[in-house]
């Protein structure tokens, strides 16, 4: 359909500088397109969506998730840990207990989450992967995504390596063959990816850590397959100090040094993290036009740190932002994540200030970054890590992927720019109308034909299921 969204009390684009915000207060969509921005008057083929009062944003771009962990949330064994114990208490822990109902359980919340927060593209790191699995995840996923109307990117994770224990393991914990997964990634490109700028669908060759589940070797033929493939590259890397430690034991050489030297550097490649860098790190990953996946709270709640965004973006480094997985991120939403990034930037440069007793000028971190950067990096930011230009931003000739906010909510009220609000407040912003693709997913924040209280009433039982069938495996072992 054709819509004319207009009364719009402020648009933030998703751009830099000068064009992160537009006066507009009419947009024109025609057949999934924005076709004109201004003060505008609805044509007679048009559909009039009334945004009174309301604030439009990009819809979020979430470059780096878990879908299966949205059923871990608050576990207590891995509640209080850093990342290392913490995979062991709860991902690695659970992943044996999902069968296929509580998988696609575990994703459907997880992109609903997401879409109530007004994000359109989600890229999900999907590494539960193990030897003759009873499902197929990848079907599953993008099924998922497909009932909700969103972008999906899949990066095929998984690995070839354990620590030499294969024989002892649990078969959910066993690692896979190289050859299989090369297999399936092009099983994967041929039936899913789409190569169009504004695709629905992507495969990115993803295996689940750079420096640990696969070889030096192996991490190079992936590289070529996914370049031959036309398909782009991403891991975890750096998330804290045990990767610099495991770097230089393992290659005598820091993390991004190893992947540099193995073609897992460039503008087709984005990390999730990249919390602990080298100064010469950061050089090799600007200078490169590698991107980053920012997660701040998970980066917090596991207490890896903060990554210092503007330096690698002044560096020339892609920044974007992920929700990470729910097992390590209990609001596992864009508008937390959003507001967690503007929050940490500011303070990390703020305990990196000298004060002036031991000779430094004392300088505060309130200007380290601002409500529009945040928006461009959670926008048009995941967009370039994905590869997507033609969503992002709120521009002329741009797939029409946004959203229209409604803040009547008590914590919005009092705010003397409505503009920033979804950031700078947080929260859950009622959503008045969003569309991806030109298409309207959500209306006065309902989903059509979601029914929240069976499907709050599945997630108990399914984490009740979980509980028992990790206690079972743990007792077996």
């Amino acid at each position: 359909m054709n819509y004319l969204i207009k009364n719009i009390h402020a648009i933030m684009t998703g751009q830099a500088n000068q064009q992160a915000r537009s006066s507009a207060t009419s947009i024109r969509i025609s057949n999934g397109v924005i076709t004109e921005i201004g003060h505008l008057r609805a044509h007679s083929d048009e559909t009039v969506l009334d945004a009174q009062d309301g604030v439009v944003y990009p819809a979020w771009v979430n470059t780096h998730h878990h879908l299966f962990q949205s059923l871990l949330k608050g576990e207590p064994q891995g509640l209080n840990q850093n990342l290392t114990p913490w995979l062991a208490a709860t991902p690695y822990r659970f992943r044996g207990a999902f069968d296929e109902d509580i998988f696609r359980l575990a994703s459907r919340i997880g992109l609903i989450e997401l879409l109530q927060s007004g994000c359109g593209t989600v890229a999900d790191h999907h590494y539960l992967y193990w030897p003759d699995m009873p499902f197929d995840g990848a079907e599953i996923l993008f099924d998922e995504a497909d009932r909700l109307g969103m972008r999906f990117v899949l990066c095929r994770g998984g690995g070839t390596l354990t620590r030499g224990l294969e024989a002892e393991l649990p078969q959910a914990l066993r690692p896979e063959k190289f050859e299989h997964i090369m297999y399936d990634v092009e099983r994967l490109v041929q039936r899913y990816h789409q190569a169009q700028p504004d695709a629905y669908r992507r495969i990115v060759m993803a295996p689940t850590t750079a420096l640990h589940s696969t070889t030096p070797q192996q991490l190079r033929e992936s590289a070529k397959l996914a370049r031959h493939l036309g398909i782009r590259l991403h891991s975890h890397l750096s998330e804290t100090v045990d990767y610099l430690d495991a770097a230089k034991a393992k290659f005598n050489s820091t993390p991004v040094q190893f992947c540099a030297e193995h073609d897992w550097i460039g503008e087709d490649v984005w990390f999730a993290h990249l919390v602990k860098l080298l100064p010469e790190e950061i050089k090799i990953l600007g200078q490169s036009k590698t991107g980053i996946a920012h997660c701040p709270q998970s980066n917090a709640r596991l207490g890896s740190g903060i990554a210092d965004l503007v330096t690698l973006e002044a560096a020339g480094m892609a920044i974007s932002i992920g929700v990470d997985g729910a097992a390590s991120n209990e609001a596992a939403d864009m508008l937390s994540e959003t507001h967690a990034a503007w929050m940490l930037q500011r303070a990390r440069k703020g305990m990196l200030a000298q004060p002036k007793y031991a000779g430094g000028t004392f300088e505060g971190g309130a200007d380290a970054a601002t409500i529009e950067d945040v928006i461009r990096w959670g926008t048009q930011g995941g967009a370039q890590v994905l590869g997507l230009p033609n969503i992002g931003t709120l521009e002329i000739g741009q797939q029409a992927d946004l959203v229209i906010y409604n803040l009547n909510d008590p914590r919005y009220m009092g705010l003397h720019d409505l503009a920033i609000g979804p950031v700078a407040s947080a929260g859950q912003a009622n959503i008045r109308y969003m569309l991806i693709g030109g298409k309207i997913v959500m209306q006065n924040n309902q989903i059509p034909d979601l029914d929240l209280h069976e499907l709050a009433f599945e997630a108990r039982q399914a984490v009740k299921k979980l509980q028992v069938r990790a206690e079972q495996m743990a007792l077996a072992s």
